[in-house]
């Protein structure tokens, strides 16, 4: 993938990411008046007043059609453990360590500053310890969760009843009445089968009418199927995926280290047509993840709890991976990497407050080297990320 591939000019750059941001921030409909500054605009200043926790720097993406605004850097639900893991599955007795609770209050009340408006908790422990960093400020955040250990992941799960347990159960631990987005978690293979889908259809409606979620998501590892999903399940709101900086659209050129393996699904080996032609179609919201390869990025191996503000290449490679993603893909409502500390929730924010400020060719050259270097070496458990190279 040469740097012109990844068309990170500055005159690009600097037009994807402005349109972007306006039309985010205030609607397409202000967008096309030609004339006033939008920011100055009274149709511009009641959109803003809808969007959740806003923050003048801080840039917002529609979340399809749910309508939702959301920051375009949002809060992961993922951090560092203390074997130097990165997802805490469960705490003894549903008690959150004391250390651990005040951390993620400190970056909870850190993100919330910045103008993050949206977390997310996928484990048990996550959404305990979120429901104590939240607590009083449940109107700070959207949230979206779910428990993987009792979605339908596992087949015996895939019941109505047993998926409303699922949910009522993130609600006990998340200390709320409500969830924004009940983003479950289908099997990262993507076998889950058409049924199986139509009873976590049949579950989300049913936990609308109660109340207890607003919307409807799913996650998946797996393309294909993610893509069949949202192409015969209108009522699937919005999806969850990995992205990384080496990530391009199928129908671009395509590059023969890019070309892998897929089967299973009717799409699969099809680089001429996009996930992405489906999430416009169908006006499917899109949140990100992994956009480190799970840290894989990094060299430096991270224990909890972490101190100090980092290495500078680590930061640096943090957030211009964070920038070339949000650049290339007007279609991402937002990405939620994982953060640590305080100076990572700052990290990441920077990257919103300032991506009109074009990367530099040096820049470019040495996001692409790094991130080219990094993944061609990922463990074995992580090499499936490499299926989401084209998309």
């Amino acid at each position: 993938m040469s740097v012109s591939d990844w068309n990170l000019s500055r005159r690009s750059l600097l037009g994807r990411t402005s349109q972007a941001a306006l039309a985010a921030a205030i609607g397409s409909e202000v967008l096309a008046k030609a004339g006033e500054s939008p920011a100055t605009t009274p149709a511009a200043d009641a959109q803003t007043r809808k969007i959740l926790n806003y923050h003048p720097k801080m840039k917002y993406r529609r979340l399809g059609k749910t309508g939702l605004m959301f920051s375009e850097i949002s809060l992961g639900g993922h951090w560092r453990k203390r074997d130097g893991g990165r997802v805490w599955v469960n705490f003894a007795k549903d008690e959150v360590p004391q250390d651990v609770a005040q951390n993620r209050l400190e970056v909870v009340s850190r993100a919330i500053d910045a103008g993050m408006n949206y977390v997310e908790a996928i484990t048990a422990a996550e959404c305990l310890a979120y429901g104590v960093a939240l607590k009083g400020r449940r109107e700070k955040m959207h949230i979206g969760a779910d428990d993987h250990r009792l979605g339908p992941r596992d087949f015996a799960n895939c019941t109505v009843p047993r998926q409303i347990h699922n949910v009522e159960e993130c609600l006990r631990r998340l200390q709320t009445d409500y969830l924004d987005i009940w983003r479950v978690q289908a099997s990262m293979e993507g076998t889950n089968t058409d049924e199986h889908i139509d009873v976590m259809v049949e579950a989300a409606e049913k936990l609308k009418k109660d109340g207890k979620i607003r919307h409807f998501g799913i996650s998946s590892h797996n393309r294909d199927w993610l893509k069949h999903a949202i192409d015969t399940h209108p009522q699937i709101e919005m999806i969850v995926f990995p992205v990384t900086a080496m990530t391009r659209k199928a129908g671009d050129p395509v590059a023969k280290e890019n070309l892998v393996e897929r089967s299973g699904w009717d799409n699969a080996n099809d680089f001429t047509t996009s996930i992405f032609d489906s999430i416009r179609k169908h006006q499917v919201g899109l949140v990100t993840i992994k956009p480190f390869a799970g840290g894989q990025l990094f060299k430096t191996p991270k224990k909890f709890p972490v101190v100090g503000v980092g290495s500078k290449e680590e930061n640096d490679l943090a957030r211009l991976s964070l920038q070339c993603i949000l650049t290339l893909y007007d279609e991402i409502t937002c990405i939620v990497p994982g953060q640590t500390t305080v100076y990572e929730v700052d990290n990441a924010a920077r990257v919103s407050y300032m991506r009109e400020v074009a990367m530099t060719p040096a820049d470019q050259q040495w996001l692409e080297d790094v991130t080219r270097e990094r993944m061609a070496r990922l463990p074995a458990d992580y090499r499936w990320l490499r299926d989401w190279d084209v998309i």
